[in-house]
């Protein structure tokens, strides 16, 4: 009797290690699995790297969350071809959502068809495809922000300084010389950035100019070049400079700086991103203003995105405009908002609440 006593104990603690076992293997099985594979256009791009450094914390933040989560980073070299090849390198290592920052964003279709032939959603992020290579496939997405908005604003922001100080307007003509600095050649947000820029000020009944513009590919040393020719040509008739992102607005400055030209003879110059170099610029009032592109909500809004597509939690929680797009809003900095930056409370998709930025200011002005 005692030995059945024993041997029936045994049993039950037996039973109740490999209960616990099975528990804890089962544990694991449904922790949630999120493997991101990222390839972007360039490793060069001050504002992508932000962006990717964004990404990172936010897979960190999913790993504290109990996700059994990972990131595979590939920049593209600006070439096409190396990033379809990335592709199928992120597919066959086992990634379950792809994040692609394009190369070239009319296109993507050899990213598609891999995608979609091994049944891995994509999320394009930062640069839009065209609407109908969106439609090729319902598993596509894209996160960014509206480059309209962005040429808007640098604009509006243009207008507010030239109404404030009548001393921007040097030679006392009545109109506003202006150069552009435009990023790659026929890319739409460029054109869309520039475009804006300019008919915000035509809006607003600023008489302006335009003397020249180049081409310098998102690039501060390529700015510089551009820049230094157009001064050669110009002289200082130049009032305004108009850069589709901030690199190129302070390759414009390190341009003047090179010449040694005065501070009474610089012209405005005005970036879009919100780089921590622009920010610093706009601080420092180098630059005279940047429009924030929210790297910090785009990241979240990537990751919350990857999660639920990979686990087929949460969509229903996603506000998408268009059934498959997330936009984040731009805003404004000046040199007074940009002193808040660093204060930015956490939004839904980040660690600045643009809104309440742009509360701190006026309640403090």
């Amino acid at each position: 009797m005692k030995k059945k006593k024993i041997l029936a104990a045994g049993f039950v603690i037996c039973m109740g290690i490999w209960l616990f076992c099975v528990c804890r293997k089962e544990d694991r099985l449904e922790k949630d699995k999120l493997y991101v594979g990222v390839t972007y256009y360039d490793q060069s791009d001050t504002f992508i790297n932000a962006l990717i450094d964004c990404l990172k914390d936010e897979v960190q933040n999913y790993e504290e969350k109990g996700y059994e989560a990972a990131i595979q980073l590939r920049g593209a070299s600006g070439s096409q071809r190396i990033q379809n090849d990335q592709v199928k390198e992120l597919i066959d290592a086992g990634c379950n959502v792809l994040c692609v920052n394009l190369v070239d964003r009319a296109d993507p279709s050899e990213i598609i068809d891999l995608a979609r032939e091994n049944g891995i959603p994509v999320i394009f992020f930062n640069r839009e495809p065209v609407a109908e290579d969106m439609m090729q496939w319902d598993k596509l997405y894209y996160v960014g922000a509206t480059a309209v908005q962005s040429g808007t604003m640098q604009g509006e922001l243009a207008v507010e300084l030239i109404k404030s100080d009548a001393g921007i307007d040097r030679n006392h003509d009545g109109k506003i010389q202006y150069v552009v600095l435009e990023g790659e050649p026929g890319h739409q947000d460029a054109i869309i950035r520039t475009e804006n820029a300019v008919e915000a000020l035509k809006r607003n009944g600023i008489e302006i100019e335009k003397l020249s513009y180049g081409i310098a590919n998102w690039n501060r040393a390529q700015a510089q070049n551009q820049m230094l020719q157009m001064i050669s040509q110009h002289q200082n008739k130049i009032e305004l400079v108009l850069a589709n992102n901030d690199d190129m607005a302070l390759g414009a400055i390190d341009a003047y700086e090179k010449l040694n030209y005065t501070e009474s003879a610089l012209p405005v110059f005005l970036g879009i991103d919100g780089t921590d170099v622009g920010l610093n610029a706009v601080r420092e009032s180098k630059m005279a203003g940047t429009v924030y592109n929210d790297k910090e909500g785009q990241a979240a809004a990537i990751m919350e995105l990857s999660a639920a597509l990979a686990t087929g939690k949460g969509m229903e929680k996603i506000e998408f405009e268009k059934e498959r797009y997330i936009y984040l809003p731009y805003f404004k900095v000046t040199p007074s908002i940009a002193d808040y930056m660093e204060k930015g409370s956490r939004n839904r998709y980040g660690k600045v609440s643009l809104y309440m930025l742009q509360r701190s200011v006026i309640m403090t002005s």
